[in-house]
């Protein structure tokens, strides 16, 4: 598999740390040119810079269409072209202020949705032009276990996560006879460095949430960035041409649903 995105421009949005980080260094290392875009620029340079090759960095805010656009842009322009797209970004500044419907603030809704459900969207409509140039191309999208799960709080994450879902469905059907994929990649408890800080500033224990997430799961350990950059590497591959529109929970086995 060492060379089976040889070639591929692809861009990563929420490529700084976590999941994208590791999903641009999978990327690079099976051969693709690899875009890290991040409203953490720095975060971004060293993402690249750690996987090597032909990747690069630019600044994004995927909140911001005028930002989409502009990183869009200059990704394909450097690249020559899009062949696919990780759209991966979420706010989990706000994920601990997130509590039930009723007690919600909704300036917490209005930013979760702004980041995680607006942003993709601004993200999609950036990216689809370029894409379906191309025969084959593919757009994998970063949701939540959380979207199917039912939890009694959470539920601005929970909904913005299930409307990727339903953007994923929408792109697929949309956009497949031009040669368009899009899938979604639905990680279960996953350990990041922005996780650990966020819960940190929140003064929540890491630990606490690990061993309540290892007593629902199958799993013997928590989810690691890299156990969701080879299921996003695969869907961007040709190895997932004949997948569209399907969600992928990777989560340990903590949720087994058909």
């Amino acid at each position: 598999m060492k060379n089976r995105l040889d070639g591929r421009r692809i861009i990563v949005f929420g490529a700084a740390t976590g999941i994208g980080a590791a999903t641009v260094k999978r990327l690079a290392t099976e051969g693709a040119r690899v875009c890290a875009a991040d409203i953490n620029l720095d975060g971004a340079e060293a993402t690249a810079q750690a996987a090597g090759g032909e990747s690069f960095a630019v600044l994004c805010d995927i909140a911001d269409e005028a930002s989409v656009n502009a990183a869009t842009q200059a990704a394909a322009a450097r690249l020559g072209g899009l062949d696919g797209a990780h759209i991966n970004a979420a706010d989990l500044r706000v994920i601990m202020q997130d509590s039930t419907v009723l007690d919600m603030d909704l300036a917490v809704f209005d930013r979760t949705v702004a980041v995680n459900l607006r942003g993709h969207v601004l993200c999609t409509r950036a990216v689809v032009p370029h894409l379906v140039k191309n025969k084959a191309s593919a757009i994998v999208y970063t949701s939540s276990g959380a979207a199917h799960a039912g939890e009694a709080v959470r539920p601005c994450y929970a909904i913005s996560k299930a409307g990727i879902n339903a953007l994923a469905r929408h792109v697929a059907a949309a956009y497949g006879k031009q040669g368009l994929t899009a899938n979604v990649l639905a990680p279960g408890f996953t350990v990041t460095e922005q996780m650990r800080a966020q819960m940190k500033a929140d003064g929540t224990d890491p630990q606490q949430w690990a061993a309540l997430y290892l007593t629902r799961s199958a799993a013997s350990r928590l989810g690691e960035p890299e156990d969701h950059a080879g299921v996003v590497a695969m869907l961007l591959s040709d190895d997932g041409r004949w997948i569209s529109g399907a969600i992928f929970d990777v989560n340990g086995g903590a949720m087994m649903r058909a």
